[in-house]
């Protein structure tokens, strides 16, 4: 069935959406921690095949079907590319450079990029106050990498265009899944395959590139922050995205992205002695006020207003 982005958010979506945004900010120091001692792509591999038998035990456990046939996996593989294998490739490695809460603020610029994507493919024409909140997601971007972009003296700017690569490819995801609607599966289904066709691709690539065998055992720090990742922040949180998704709509879910950054900037600062500079709030206030603009609500609800006072 395919969700209505004018859908309205149930309470108990609204606090599936704040453990969702707990889940996804908390993946972010996990991965910090996990890359100190482990390979981004290893690191990637141990996630997603992690998550997979997680999430096989519980269709098990709950007799549900496994996803099966050709066209279902033929999306299951093509989504993992873009919305896993290739972006998650790209910020495991960034975040062997960054900090947890500049990391987090980068990745919120994804919806910026998914107004290009969805209007420059025809799939939904953007608005004023779109192509306003784009411009101002990427003056938050713009301020976050600051001079370095310009003159190169950001020494983690590969870092952080890495981040921006990885926004684009999420872009295109969102424009690919929304074939997913014509699959009806379970939330849980869903996560499955799209985990189990990750692990799939991400194996050879993590054997080719990281030769884990020839590495020394990590500590149980980066394992622990391992196995948290891979079930907490990946099995049980897209198990709650793709609920959100199916019962609210992506316009809500998209509400996350506003979310997430808050909640990984306190763990760093909190948990990490991470500090945040002016620079990155002032980044995080421009982002911010783009997605409240691509969101549209607002607006929605003022122009209400005024109709309501006419």
């Amino acid at each position: 069935m395919a969700a209505d982005s004018r859908q309205s958010m149930s309470a108990e979506n609204w606090g599936r959406l704040l453990m969702l945004a707990v889940l996804w900010g908390l993946s972010f120091p996990l991965i910090k921690t996990a890359v100190r001692e482990l390979p981004p792509l290893t690191t990637l591999f141990g996630r997603v095949s992690i998550a997979t038998l997680a999430l096989g035990a519980a269709i098990l456990l709950t007799r549900s079907a496994f996803p099966r046939g050709p066209g279902a996996w033929r999306l299951f593989f093509g989504m993992g590319l873009l919305s896993n294998l290739i972006p998650w490739g790209l910020q495991f490695w960034g975040q062997t450079q960054l900090p947890v809460g500049l990391a987090s603020i980068l990745n919120a610029a994804t919806p910026a990029f998914s107004v290009v994507v969805m209007h420059l493919f025809g799939a939904e024409k953007a608005t004023a106050s779109r192509a306003a909140g784009v411009a101002l997601g990427f003056a938050g971007v713009a301020v976050l990498i600051g001079p370095g972009l310009l003159f190169g003296a950001d020494h983690a700017l590969g870092a952080e265009l890495a981040f921006m690569a990885a926004c684009l490819f999420y872009a295109l995801s969102g424009l690919f899944g929304r074939r997913f609607a014509q699959l009806g599966m379970r939330p849980l289904q869903t996560a499955f395959g799209l985990m189990a066709a990750t692990s799939v691709m991400a194996l050879p690539v993590a054997l080719i590139v990281d030769r884990p065998w020839l590495l020394p055992a990590p500590g149980l720090t980066p394992i622990a922050a391992l196995l948290a990742l891979a079930l907490v922040s990946t099995a049980l949180a897209y198990i709650l995205f793709f609920r959100i998704l199916v019962e609210a709509g992506p316009t809500n879910v998209m509400l996350v992205t506003l979310l997430v950054p808050v909640m990984a900037i306190m763990i760093g600062v909190m948990f990490m002695g991470e500090t945040i500079e002016p620079r990155n709030l002032a980044g995080m206030a421009l982002i911010a006020v783009g997605l409240v603009a691509i969101d549209g609500r607002a607006a929605r609800a003022w122009a209400r207003g005024g109709e309501a006072r006419r």
